[in-house]
């Protein structure tokens, strides 16, 4: 099994990456400056809609890069997928492998820094120095124009990976200095397939969480494998029967964004205590876990961040159940306008036929256009609980 085997439907990307990576790898094993006609660069953006798999392509080409496999010798490419630089650079501990997310609404410039430094030094055990950022939109001002110095003026054996939802999204002065990869939203069918093979879920069951999400592999991936998923997707495709009052309106809206409450503080859980425990260890705390002086600072910038995840969790959370959301009333409006488009929400036909009885086309038009406002309000830090019951009373009133 290769690293461009969790690629899904995205056959031409990994021609090209897998090309690359077989350049990239005869310029460390010859030590020569690759030639003008070489199809490896220093900075590569992929773009692409939610599920294509962008941050699954970037990483999969880092191991590629940093494979080790002895079989190379006899032939072989670039990215076995078994060897330790392969191994460690698909699950995250690879030492010359960095990744950068946000961990709120932005990537901050302090965020950044010391990245940046990173990206200027030689690679300590690998073959690359290889900086991925995973959500190169939401660099803000500061943060951009270092990335922007450091693309600019790359160490010799150092690439930048750069995952964004389309070209616009990224500064023109990066993208410029950036080979692009479009990748697609992959088929139903190649979705549903890799459900079968990888995950081992039942064909019918694969192909429902498949055209339930419309090719998104990750949320196709959970819907198959994870029952509590199933029941959040569950509660709210019945959201749209439950406006019918302004209580069931306003008690809709609580519950949705109590979920989203939830899965922010699950994650929490599971994260900030262990975060805290290796920052004290590392600052020297006492055995009872006491800070020594001077250290409260660096404990309030965590809390700081682990504010802002759990914010971004919420956030993200919520905009999961609006996609479920849109996805419902497009489904209405197919069966209101008699399109032959397949039903993604096949589960939930009999709530879908009910409301394309009950309303107009003009009216689920409205509807959609109203989930987008609750998303763009979400997007400039409206509370959640007033954007999402703004919303529902908009569902109710058509």
């Amino acid at each position: 099994m290769t690293v461009w085997d969790d690629l899904v439907g995205q056959e031409r990307v990994s021609e090209q990456l897998a090309a690359a990576a077989r350049d990239a790898d005869a310029q460390v094993t010859t030590g020569t400056p690759p030639p003008e006609a070489s199809k490896m660069t220093h900075a590569w953006l992929f773009t692409g809609p939610p599920g294509a798999g962008r941050n699954q392509a970037a990483r999969a080409f880092a191991a590629a890069l940093q494979c080790v496999s002895p079989d190379r010798a006899l032939g072989g490419i670039p990215g076995c997928g078994f060897c330790d630089g392969c191994h460690t650079s698909l699950i995250g501990t690879h030492a010359d492998v960095t990744s950068v997310a946000a961990v709120g609404s932005q990537i901050l410039a302090d965020d950044m820094r010391d990245t940046v430094r990173k990206s200027f030094t030689s690679p300590a055990t690998g073959r690359w120095q290889i900086i991925l950022v995973e959500d190169a939109e939401r660099l803000n001002e500061k943060s951009a124009n270092a990335v922007l110095k450091a693309v600019e003026e790359p160490a010799p054996r150092t690439v930048w990976l750069l995952c964004a939802p389309s070209i616009e999204d990224v500064l023109p002065t990066i993208r410029s200095r950036c080979r692009h990869l479009n990748l697609s939203t992959p088929s139903v069918e190649a979705v549903a397939d890799m459900l079968v093979r990888r995950e081992g879920v039942e064909p019918a069951a694969a192909m429902a969480a498949a055209r339930a999400t419309q090719g998104h592999v990750d949320r196709a991936r959970r819907l198959a494998t994870d029952p509590a998923a199933r029941e959040r997707r569950a509660a709210v495709l019945k959201l749209p029967l439950r406006v019918e009052d302004v209580g069931g309106c306003l008690r809709a809206a609580q519950e949705l964004v109590d979920a989203a409450a939830d899965d922010a503080k699950q994650l929490a859980e599971e994260m900030d205590g262990k975060e805290t425990e290796e920052l004290k260890a590392a600052m020297g705390a006492s055995q009872g876990g006491r800070m020594p002086r001077g250290t409260a600072g660096v404990m309030k910038d965590l809390e700081d961040r682990q504010k802002r995840r759990r914010t971004r969790t919420q956030r993200d959370s919520l905009d999961l159940a609006l996609t479920d959301l849109t996805a419902f009333y497009r489904d209405v409006l197919a069966l209101q306008l008699g399109s032959r488009v397949a039903i993604a929400n096949a589960d939930a036909e009999d709530a879908l036929e009910r409301l394309a009885r009950g309303s107009s086309p003009e009216t689920t038009l409205r509807r959609i256009e109203a989930i987008g406002a609750c998303r763009e309000a979400l997007d400039r830090n409206v509370a959640p609980l007033l954007a999402v019951e703004a919303m529902t009373m908009a569902l109710r009133a058509g």
